[in-house]
């Protein structure tokens, strides 16, 4: 039988093992769990666990403040609640993200604006960025994609230079460096999601770290997450000058954090290893665009996608990754669907039932072609998965797999 032969067309796949699993909870998450439960209480402020599991990120991430919220949605909405962040400002942002980046800017009453993309980090580009800027702006929100640090130089200082705030949404990108920064330490805030589709899981959950170190600035964002009530050291003021929402965390999911975080680091040096491999083993072939990594940065790779160079193949990206799958191989023709700002809540112009408010306050657009080379990326990538439960056949099987069919597709 001919090896080259796709097994898309009866040929033999690459990949006839099962990937590796594992489980992500044992008796760690246990252990804590019983504790959690034998304190009688299982509400933050008058627990361990939450603080436990804040005090160890602390230690791990080399920061003195931050604080537990009820998931990474909410860790942004606080981020931009504490900022100052209000009716009719806008926020910069990537059109290739989770809605759950959008929806704390959108219930601040402010203005969501995309800037366009870098085509093979998929973080955003410091020019478009600049390029959006108005009177109007008052934030800038990373998104560090899949675990891959963004430029965050040249945008801390567009930052600094128009007095915006920076907040950045790391809930893909655990322990991943810009040039030896953790990534979620070098803007104001970082904000970090635990569901159960991150590196680490407490069901649901975040964190928002606050980099400033000052004291007063960790108290707005600890009472904003929680009604306004500032319930710090056995005290609690409930001085409700502004509207904040609830966001508790809670003890039991303080308590699986508290194992969870003792994971991490082999969590995301394993997975570490193995986008790298992956890049190392598809670089240099024509058609294909590996996921780029800034030099001196480090990604986590919550997933890895790479894109294809059509003119440099016979086949679409459908039947690309029509047949990658038949080799054995898992994939998905891009991250999302379409960019974010063609869903109908920007076309319709309503974050709200039967309401245009607050895009009514402003004279933003949401056309086709707004960020094209974001356009393009989902138009051309694949993704596929990466976990830390693989085996290092897993990644090579990988690699041969997009090699064998990039070959049989390749133009002469």
């Amino acid at each position: 039988m001919d090896e080259r032969r796709l097994a898309i067309h009866g040929g033999p796949k690459v990949k006839t093992t099962p990937f590796g699993t594992g489980k992500r909870f044992g008796e760690e998450e246990a252990r804590e769990l019983l504790e959690a439960l034998e304190q009688n209480t299982l509400f933050y402020h008058h627990g361990k666990k939450v603080k436990q599991f804040l005090q160890d990120f602390n230690e791990l991430y080399g920061v003195d403040y931050s604080v537990a919220v009820s998931s990474g949605t909410a860790a942004i909405h606080v981020a931009l609640g504490a900022a100052g962040v209000t009716v009719g400002d806008e926020v910069i942002t990537s059109p290739i993200t989770d809605q759950g980046t959008l929806i704390g800017i959108l219930y601040q009453n402010a203005i969501p604006v995309f800037a366009d993309l870098h085509p093979h980090t998929y973080n955003m580009d410091p020019a478009s960025i600049e390029s959006r800027i108005t009177p109007r702006t008052k934030a800038i929100l990373v998104v560090h994609l899949a675990g891959n640090p963004s430029d965050m130089d040249a945008i801390m200082a567009i930052a600094r230079k128009h007095d915006l705030k920076v907040i950045e949404d790391c809930a893909q990108s655990y322990l991943c460096r810009y040039k030896g920064r953790l990534v979620g330490t070098i803007g104001d805030y970082g904000c970090f999601s635990t569901n159960d589709f991150k590196h680490i899981s407490t069901g649901d959950g975040g964190i928002v770290t606050v980099n400033s170190g000052d004291e007063e600035e960790y108290r707005l964002v600890h009472a904003f997450a929680d009604k306004n009530y500032q319930r710090l050291q056995g005290q609690v003021r409930r001085d409700l000058s502004y509207l904040a929402p609830n966001y508790r965390m809670t003890e039991l999911q303080g308590a699986v954090g508290v194992a969870q975080l003792k994971k991490l680091r082999r969590i995301c040096e394993t997975r570490r290893r193995y986008g790298d491999r992956i890049t190392e083993g598809i670089s240099g072939l024509r058609g294909i665009q590996p996921h780029q990594v800034y030099e001196g940065g480090t990604c986590s790779y919550w997933f890895y996608m790479f894109r294809l160079d059509l003119d440099a193949l016979t086949c679409s990206r459908a039947e690309f990754s029509e047949a990658l799958a038949a080799e054995g191989i898992p994939n998905q023709p891009g991250y999302i669907p379409e960019v974010v700002y063609l869903q109908p809540l920007f076309q319709k112009r309503q974050a709200y039932l039967n309401s245009h408010f607050p895009f009514d306050l402003s004279d933003v657009t949401y056309p086709r072609g707004l960020c094209p080379t974001a356009e393009q990326i989902l138009q051309t990538a694949v993704r596929i998965r990466v976990s830390e439960f693989f085996d290092e056949q897993d990644i090579e099987d990988i690699i041969q797999g997009i090699r064998k069919v990039t070959a049989h597709y390749q133009k002469p």
